[in-house]
């Protein structure tokens, strides 16, 4: 049966009865793609209004990221703004995003303290059910995505588990299992992990049969689990999307397990694929585990920086 996971809060904006997305409890799998419905169409704060000003704001960190209606899926996700450019500044582009032949994505927007109280009110809202076989919710984030008639996002895949959310207008989302190694192979995830590379994740028209195409519509989304590779096709109207990211003891475990592969082949060895169980498995991660706590240790005692995936909030 489904579950609505529900919280309740009086938005800055006015009132608002709370974010509403509903998961199958109980089927709910952290690294399978499932269908999900929301309330979030009526949102004060992902209206196209607001929106424009947090593209202002965001546009002032380096936080949003635009390409022309002339990508496809095939193009190059992370040079896409270099290769498929839109000339304007990010506010001006949304306020004719109807004629602007344009895609933008406001990232990491819980960094906008109006815009992290509603990442907080959604993933809250998803916490009890995911957790209830994910635990370990940090790295929390949001994203939203504005785009014109028509415009598509690129073929690519992320590190987080993902609710997106369709707020305005329709498309057409294609997504596969992140466990398919016909359409994403175990090279290309340990380079993607330990390099931060995509260079191996490229789309193919064979990969289509294998999908699973999400008609969206506003109410209507998606869970798209870790490294679960996508890529959307915008409708006839201008959309608005918007996503909620997470790591998750699952997350943390399989990069982990990743970034060790890598660095085994890079010794001239084969290892094992990386599987959701097993003692090999489970050694691996705990010897991988102690060298990078070491290695941070070492960081830290040397004034330096180190990422922190355990934090409430993506920096």
């Amino acid at each position: 049966m489904p579950a609505t996971a529900h919280n309740s809060i009086q938005n800055v904006n006015g009132p608002w009865v709370g974010a509403r997305v509903t998961v199958e409890a109980g089927t709910f799998e952290p690294m399978r793609v499932a269908r999900v419905r929301h309330n979030l169409a009526e949102h004060p704060l992902l209206q196209l209004p607001p929106l424009i000003e947090l593209a202002q704001r965001l546009s002032a960190r380096n936080s949003v990221r635009f390409h022309n209606d002339q990508a496809s899926a095939s193009t190059d996700f992370m040079t896409a703004p270099d290769t498929h450019k839109v000339e304007g500044r990010p506010e001006d582009i949304l306020r004719s995003i109807e004629s602007a032949r344009a895609w933008m994505a406001l990232h990491n927007v819980q960094k906008d303290p109006l815009y992290r109280t509603l990442v907080d009110e959604v993933l809250d809202a998803v916490r009890p059910v995911v957790e209830a076989v994910d635990p370990g919710m940090s790295y929390r984030a949001g994203w939203i995505f504005i785009a014109s008639p028509g415009a598509v996002t690129p073929y690519h895949l992320d590190h987080e588990h993902n609710f997106i959310l369709q707020v305005r207008g329709t498309k057409l989302l294609h997504v596969w299992e992140p466990l398919d190694r016909a359409v994403v192979s175990e090279r290309a995830l340990e380079r993607f992990h330990a390099e931060g590379s995509r260079e191996l994740v490229k789309y193919e028209e064979g990969f289509a049969p294998r999908a699973h195409v999400f008609d969206l519509e506003p109410g209507l989304g998606g869970y798209m689990p870790s490294t679960a590779p996508h890529w959307v096709k915008n409708g006839p109207g201008v959309s608005i999307t918007a996503s909620f990211t997470f790591f998750s003891d699952t997350t943390r475990r399989r990069q982990r397990l990743y970034q060790a592969n890598h660095r085994l082949r890079a010794l001239g060895l084969s290892p094992r694929p990386v599987q959701d169980a097993g003692a090999a498995e489970a050694l691996k991660h705990g010897a991988f585990s102690a060298y990078v706590g070491a290695k941070n240790l070492a960081k830290r005692l040397l004034g330096r920086p180190r990422a922190d995936l355990f934090a409430p909030y993506a920096d």
